[in-house]
């Protein structure tokens, strides 16, 4: 029964894990795509934000091995945010991947 007992809270601790950095990364991703589609927004804003973002709500601690990517076209902006999650189970890392896309801002005729 014990042993059951323990598979389960480290079934619930590495899903509450998954689930944390998984968050993470789309927030980072939303940060990024929201810097990136400024008027004058570029990749390297919408990556440096991403990255900063993840770095100030902990880092390798929530996503290890993390990866910004941006890519910008004339109307659209996508940041992705590549890493792993930590993990109880030894040998194991789930991989998280989460992406955001924003119209890039841009000037109009009223």
């Amino acid at each position: 029964m014990l042993p059951a007992l323990f598979a389960v809270m480290f079934l619930g601790l590495q899903a509450a894990l998954f689930h944390h950095a998984r968050a993470v990364a789309i927030a980072a991703a939303q940060e990024g795509a929201h810097a990136a589609a400024t008027e004058h927004g570029r990749q390297p804003d919408g990556i440096t934000a991403a990255t900063t973002f993840i770095a100030d709500a902990g880092g390798t601690d929530v996503l290890t091995t993390s990866h910004a990517t941006a890519t910008r076209s004339a109307t659209t902006v996508t940041v992705t945010v590549r890493g792993r999650s930590l993990s109880v189970i030894p040998g194991w890392s789930p991989r998280v991947v989460q992406s955001a896309s924003l119209p890039v801002e841009r000037l109009s005729a009223p």
